[in-house]
């Protein structure tokens, strides 16, 4: 038995689903490395985030290196290495937001949140987390709410948004 399947066995395992939908996956790819971005998505739809034990068995699963699924893992700010909340907040930090009121926006979330980048706030509702750019410059300051962008931010509808995700 490898490494990764004591690895796998002792400390963490993978659902049958999750397995099934991995291996569906593989079918669309010529390499399985280019499979580790769906086959960690897969394993964070069920579960929230990705534990670090779950490397090891997608990496089995794919049959490639963990190190190339680690890469992978660590490389995507949609891959959430630890728990996050049922919301996840995802604000443009580039220079076009940051020209473009970038921070009255963080100051507003974190002031309504009560809590600052890369935290959660204590009823397990949000995750702050700055991203680089998520390419909506013309629209700038924006952010994303889980998967719903919102542009042309002011801070004194901010409130307002966040009411929208209970």
């Amino acid at each position: 038995m490898s490494q990764n399947s004591l690895i796998q066995t002792d400390r963490f395992t993978l659902s049958t689903a999750e397995r099934a939908a991995i291996e569906a996956e593989m079918h669309h790819y010529e390499d399985a490395r280019a499979a580790s971005i769906e086959a960690l998505k897969i394993v964070q739809q069920q579960r929230g985030w990705v534990p670090d034990g779950a490397i090891p068995a997608v990496a089995e699963v794919l049959g490639i290196p963990a190190s190339d699924v680690e890469g992978v893992a660590t490389f995507y700010s949609q891959i959430f290495r630890q728990p996050v909340g049922r919301h996840v907040i995802r604000l443009c930090d580039s220079m076009v937001c940051y020209i473009n009121g970038h921070e009255t926006i963080q100051a507003a979330l974190e002031k309504e949140l009560g809590i600052g980048l890369g935290q959660t706030t204590p009823d397990g509702r949000f995750t702050l987390l700055p991203v680089c750019c998520l390419g909506n410059c013309d629209k700038s300051p924006t952010l994303m709410v889980d998967d719903d962008t919102h542009s042309h931010l002011d801070a004194s509808a901010i409130a307002r948004l966040l009411e929208a995700y209970p």
